[in-house]
């Protein structure tokens, strides 16, 4: 106790339950401090992973489910997982072979980056689906240099060879006629 005030800090009791108890001279304010920063920091450094929701319709049209899969496959790669909905209405409720049809084609689609975490069930009016990220397909993308995906991971990536000389090079029927008028 005299060592503590001969320094100007504090006695601080660190191990009541030991035997003898523990104590450490220390500034105890500063101690609360970094306490609370190293607290503070881990916070930061945890990932909170939410659940997102993606409703579809059985009738969904080929550019609005394209539109919706790729927001799914965004969710996923931010790391969350996402909830998929088919909503029935009237005479749909008799056909949930269509629903199951539309969760099986977003499932096939994000594969290389989720994993069914729930199968398609049936829930009264709605058929729900459940993906979660794969980690180990994002720690692989990771691992490629810039994020280069295999060219057979890519539909149409490769040029057609019956085309002509513009759509092999990659420009489009209206870029050679801008160019033409120029």
């Amino acid at each position: 106790m005299n060592i503590a005030r001969q320094l100007d800090l504090d006695l601080v009791e660190v191990a009541a339950e030991a035997n003898p108890p523990v104590c450490r001279v220390m500034d105890y304010n500063r101690f609360k401090y970094e306490a609370a920063q190293r607290a503070k920091e881990s916070r930061r450094k945890a990932t909170t992973t939410g659940i997102k929701e993606m409703k579809y319709r059985p009738k969904i049209g080929i550019g609005d489910f394209d539109t919706k899969t790729r927001q799914v496959a965004r969710f996923l790669g931010e790391g969350h997982k996402v909830k998929i909905t088919i909503m029935f209405r009237g005479r749909e409720m008799s056909h949930p072979e269509l629903g199951k049809r539309i969760l099986d084609q977003v499932a096939e689609t994000v594969a290389g980056m989720a994993k069914v975490e729930a199968a398609p069930k049936l829930d009264g009016r709605n058929m729900i689906m459940v993906l979660a990220p794969d980690r180990r397909a994002q720690q692989v993308k990771k691992a490629t240099p810039n994020g280069a995906r295999d060219e057979e991971a890519i539909p149409g990536s490769e040029p057609n060879p019956e085309a002509g000389p513009a759509q092999a090079a990659g420009t489009t029927r209206a870029d050679e006629t801008t160019q033409a008028r120029s």
